[in-house]
This record gives structure tokens, C-alpha cells and sequence, in this order.
């Protein structure tokens, strides 16, 4: 019924082709409007580019692959170096058994456990530069982890305060020098009755090994958690001191629990 109702009175009032072309013009404005309204919906998850390693990430990758290759190539050189030893083990059997027999000289015999000698000292040393080559790996791993948890770490201004669960860090009211240390001494030991129990003083070995630069800060041997660490904290805040206190260790930034006075030590 409805549908004989509406094609007679198309018929007699609006032609069909007006109407199925004001039918179509509406579907398309209705599939417009939805489309940008799905764009402009705020539930929608907006993916971030990819962080890109900087130079000196790139330059240890690199020199991670340069070492691999490196020792890729000492891991055939050991093969020969091996093949050679057994050759020269096989020998010695031989010349002594030659000398028991009186076919050959002592000093023949001699050579040949000379022979055995250098070729043992060969493989020695091919794998003493095999383990050299995968500490150096290693240190290059370490260095790019610790750099990428220096990066978590952030840079703290001048007088900020931040608390993590890993690291607690004070970014000092002024210039810091090391000379200021007798300072900290000095308030520890009257405060507590026995010296600050400093770990290293100064740029140390560990250091070194992880290209930090701490001439210019030390380490104390103080769980953060601890009574005495947090007056000690206190007072290096009251004082204007910069310093960070980390819960744990963390690879090439901190070996375990410790207070590190001074400003935050660079990669060099």
C-alpha cells in the first residue's frame, strides 16, 4: 500500500529522476560526514615515529659488528692454529718412539716438543684476543644500555627534585666543586660518630672502564633507604648540593646502592 501511495504521488508531484537524484546526493553528504567525523574522533590512537639512535649510538653498533667480524675472523685463524697443534702432537708421538728406537738425535726429539710448544702458545693466543674481542663487545653493550638509562634519568635544573623507584636526584642551588667535600665530612662525622664512608673519591677505575667523567663528584657507600642516608641527603639538599642516590644497580651508570655527590657524570 505504501508503495503505490508513493508512486502516485511521485508521479503527480516531484518527476522520479529529481528524486532519486536528491536521494544520491544525500547518501554522499551523510558517508562525507561520517568519514571526517571517524577522523576527528578523539579515541583515536596516534602512532609516534620511531626514535632515532643518534651518533654515538650508531658508532658503537657499529663498532659491536666491526668486533664481531673481528672475531669471526680469530675463530678460523684458532681452527688452523689447532689443526697445526694436533700436527705437532702427532709428531712428538712419532719422534719418540723413533728416539726409543735410537733412529733419531735428542736434539731432533727436543725440536719436535719445541714445534708442540709454539703451536700450543699460537692457540693461547688467538683465544686470549677472542676473549679480548668479546669483552670489548660486551663493554659496547653496557655502555649502550647505560646510555639509554642516563637518557631515563633525565636532566634535573637547578634546585629540582625527583624521586623514582630506582634513583632519587637533586639538581643543587649553585656551583659545585669537589674542595667542598670536607664540608660533607666533616657534618657526617659529628652528626653520626664515624667518618663518611666514601667509596671513591674522584675520578676511579670503574669509571674508567665506563667512559664516565668523575673528577668532579664521589661516591658514598650509603643505601639511600637507610637512616643515615636520608640525613645525609637532607643536609646536602639544605646545603644546596647536587647529588643522585640509586635504589639498585644499573648497567654502566651504577654498580648497586650508593650516593653520588656532585653533578651527574657525563660519557666521554
Amino acid at each position: 500500500m505504501e508503495v503505490r501511495s508513493f508512486r502516485q504521488s511521485s508521479g503527480s508531484g516531484i518527476p522520479r529522476r529529481t528524486l532519486f537524484l536528491c536521494l544520491v546526493l544525500l547518501i554522499s553528504v551523510v558517508n562525507s560526514d561520517g568519514q571526517k567525523k571517524q577522523k576527528q574522533s578523539p579515541h583515536q590512537v596516534k602512532t609516534k615515529p620511531a626514535a632515532q639512535p643518534s651518533e654515538l649510538e650508531k658508532l658503537r653498533q657499529e663498532y659491536i659488528e666491526k668486533a664481531k667480524d673481528y672475531k669471526a675472523s680469530l675463530e678460523k685463524l684458532r681452527v688452523l692454529y689447532e689443526a697445526d697443534e694436533r700436527k705437532a702432537e702427532t709428531r712428538l708421538t712419532q719422534s719418540n718412539d723413533l728416539y726409543k728406537q735410537g733412529l733419531i738425535s735428542k736434539v731432533q726429539l727436543e725440536d719436535s716438543d719445541h714445534a708442540v710448544a709454539i703451536a700450543k702458545g699460537k692457540v693461547s693466543e688467538v683465544q686470549q684476543r677472542m676473549n679480548g674481542a668479546d669483552t670489548q663487545i660486551a663493554q659496547a653493550v653496557v655502555e649502550i644500555e647505560g646510555d639509554k638509562q642516563m637518557a631515563k634519568l633525565g636532566r634535573v635544573p637547578k634546585g629540582g627534585f625527583v624521586r623514582t623507584a630506582s634513583f632519587i636526584r637533586y639538581g643543587g642551588a649553585g656551583p659545585w666543586l669537589l674542595s667542598q667535600a670536607g664540608t660533607i665530612e666533616t657534618f657526617f662525622l659529628q652528626r653520626f660518630g664515624r667518618p663518611l664512608p666514601i667509596a671513591v673519591f674522584g675520578q676511579g677505575a670503574i669509571h674508567n672502564q665506563w667512559r664516565l667523567d668523575h673528577h668532579n663528584a664521589m661516591d658514598v657507600s650509603l643505601n639511600p633507604d637507610g637512616s643515615e642516608a636520608q640525613v645525609l641527603m637532607d643536609f646536602l639538599r639544605r646545603s644546596g648540593i647536587p647529588f643522585s642516590a640509586f635504589r639498585t644497580a644499573i648497567p654502566g651508570v651504577a654498580t648497586g646502592p650508593h650516593i653520588h655527590i656532585g653533578l651527574p657524570s657525563h660519557r666521554y
